[in-house]
């Protein structure tokens, strides 16, 4: 991969890593653990939004580390390669999910 390519990538990832920080949403009083207020159908609807809150912080979380990872295999020089088969990652993979650790038919294996 050429370098212009890997900085390309990188800018991607970067900007990414950042929408994904910038878009952590503030704790308000009422999605504090614990917290209760208004009737019984309130507090439900109240601790359901938090578990959505919480899934959502996981999954960017996770999305998060993905990015960081990809840009330390940028650094590594071992960016675009597939972990498992180890064959190039093509390009419209990766400007899909640039992200990505696998190839497309590693992680169909994987899915399975």
């Amino acid at each position: 991969m050429s370098p212009s390519d890997l900085n390309k990538y990188r800018q991607i990832l970067g900007r990414k890593h950042e929408e994904l920080a910038a878009a952590a949403p503030p704790r308000t009083p009422a999605s504090e653990p614990g917290s209760k207020s208004g009737d019984w159908i309130d507090q439900s609807s109240q601790e359901s939004d938090l578990h959505v809150q919480l899934a959502l912080k996981q999954t960017d979380s996770k999305l998060q580390r993905a990015i960081e990872e990809a840009i330390h295999r940028i650094d590594a020089g071992t960016y675009g390669i597939c972990l498992d088969c180890e064959n190039e990652i093509p390009a419209a993979r990766l400007e899909a999910v640039p992200w990505t650790r696998l190839c497309v038919e590693c992680k169909e294996k994987k899915d399975k």
